[in-house]
């Protein structure tokens, strides 16, 4: 058996895509049932998908509940847990920003709400500022909007959410994307079951960027 902590939401949105693309099986009741826990048998074995919030992936991978994992570059730079980041899926894409209101933008950041208190301390360290950094766990952009803070540190994919609040990116930070990561005993002791899947998706994101435009 190999166990794989698939993130929920957009990424496994993206991701799924790529997973019929490269033949590798997968449940396709997943969107339609409550269960976290399905499995599937493919090739001599059973493929078994845990689902899980984006920010628990690398635990269930770390700590060898989940033999792969897929989740965002950002919270594995975030959370810098121990274990092998195998394949760059290029799906799920979006960027690290820094945001506020316009106003904000001619002053020093003094505070800063974000879900990566890490990130954001080490990025604004690197720009000679030191800030106070406010932990936020969603609905970044509110902070910002009713003044908690002169900035975000957050994701952006389209920028609709800021412009519908009266923000505007002020830096790209960092580009994300989803990755492929590997608890570090089950690269060896399922390397068979770990290559299997590993060569089949390299080959479907080689056949992606072959015809990006």
């Amino acid at each position: 058996m190999l166990t794989v902590a698939m993130a929920k939401g957009r990424t496994l949105d993206d991701v799924v895509p790529l997973w019929q693309e490269a033949g590798i099986a997968y449940p396709r009741d997943w969107d339609e049932s409550r269960a976290l826990v399905f499995e599937i048998p493919w090739q001599d074995w059973t493929l078994r998908y845990l689902l899980a919030k984006p920010a628990d992936v690398p635990t269930y991978v770390a700590y060898g509940v989940a033999d792969l994992g897929v989740v965002g570059n950002d919270i594995l730079l975030e959370q810098e847990r121990e274990m092998y980041e195998l394949l760059d899926l290029g799906v799920a894409r979006c960027k690290l920003c820094v945001a506020g209101r316009e106003e904000e933008r001619r002053h020093a950041p003094r505070r800063v709400a974000t879900k990566y208190p890490k990130l954001a301390d080490r990025y604004f360290r690197s720009q000679g500022h030191q800030v106070e950094i406010v932990p936020l766990a969603g609905s970044i952009e509110l902070a910002s909007v009713i003044g908690l803070t002169d900035r975000i540190f957050d994701l952006v994919q389209t920028g609709e959410t800021l412009r519908a609040n009266g923000l505007v990116v002020f830096d790209e930070v960092l580009d994300i994307s989803a990755r492929l990561v590997a608890n570090r005993s089950s690269y060896r002791m399922k390397h068979r079951e770990i290559s299997a899947c590993l060569e089949r998706l390299e080959a479907a994101v080689a056949r992606r960027n072959a015809y990006a435009p």
